[in-house]
């Protein structure tokens, strides 16, 4: 389907107000886009899923006054929409994800903030063109394990849920840049996270940290001694290294722990 740009979609009514554009926007590159901005919409209209060349989708409510519809689950005729690259969900109802987001393979950034998240399905694992993922404010206990499988993955946040513990194959997540674990319940970090080399950004304030992993200096990209937005323990109440230490980068913490096993 060839529509011109800013033309609404003629099998959607006027009060439902999909349009489906080409934008002019960095992230999209001209990609064929759908952008939900129905003020009066009640629910998903069902022709949206026979856009099977649909490469960027928009559900994600801006603001009160411009969308009063909030989304309680995903239909599962998502998985139709192969070609999408881009998909937000963000700032809806949801409290899970349907497996068939899994057939979703050209799947480059997908955001699921500010939902009501418990889980992930394992199909998750099989978005491997997947580079931004974003989860914050959700209520996850655990970093889902099929994140870990996720090899492109360059960008992720967590932030702002209930994790206690992550899988120590964090470590196949060889091409992250940015982790963003604060506002959560984390105890231990695992061995696993320290080999991350390509890490550059790593938040890890306000959870109940005692004891970083005696690897933790091999984190060498992370330099916060003179960038103080690359990594961030406010909110800790660390005792090995002390905060002192921690302050003064990786190579005070890889001073602290050589002289702890000598």
């Amino acid at each position: 389907m060839k529509l011109a740009c800013n033309s609404p979609l003629p099998f959607f009514s006027a009060d439902q107000q999909w349009k489906y554009l080409i934008e002019h926007d960095p992230q999209c590159k001209g990609r064929k886009k759908l952008k939900l901005e129905g003020k009066e919409l009640i629910s998903v209209p069902h022709q949206l899923f026979a856009l099977e060349g649909l490469q960027v989708l928009e559900m994600s409510p801006e603001r009160e006054s411009c969308l009063r519809y909030r989304m309680d689950l995903i239909p599962h005729k998502i998985g139709h929409l192969k070609n999408l690259t881009l998909l937000y969900l963000d700032s809806n109802n949801l409290k899970d994800v349907p497996v068939e987001i899994g057939s979703l393979t050209k799947l480059e950034r997908l955001t699921l903030s500010n939902n009501s998240l418990t889980s992930l399905p394992e199909e998750v694992e099989s978005l491997q063109k997947l580079r931004s993922l974003h989860l914050a404010n959700n209520s996850l206990a655990q970093l889902p394990a099929a994140i870990c499988q996720l090899r492109n993955l360059v960008f992720l946040d967590v932030t702002d849920n209930h994790i206690s513990t992550i899988p120590d194959t964090i470590h196949q997540l060889q091409k992250l840049e940015t982790l963003l674990l604060l506002f959560n319940s984390l105890k231990h970090l695992p061995r696993g996270i320290c080999s991350l080399k390509a890490l550059r950004t790593l938040w890890l304030g306000h959870n109940n940290l005692k004891v970083l992993p005696s690897n933790f200096g091999q984190l060498v990209n992370l330099d916060w001694g003179s960038n103080y937005c690359s990594c961030s323990f406010e909110g800790n109440p660390l005792e090995h290294p002390p905060p002192e230490v921690c302050s003064g980068g990786p190579a005070e913490i890889r001073g602290y722990f050589a002289s702890v096993r000598h």
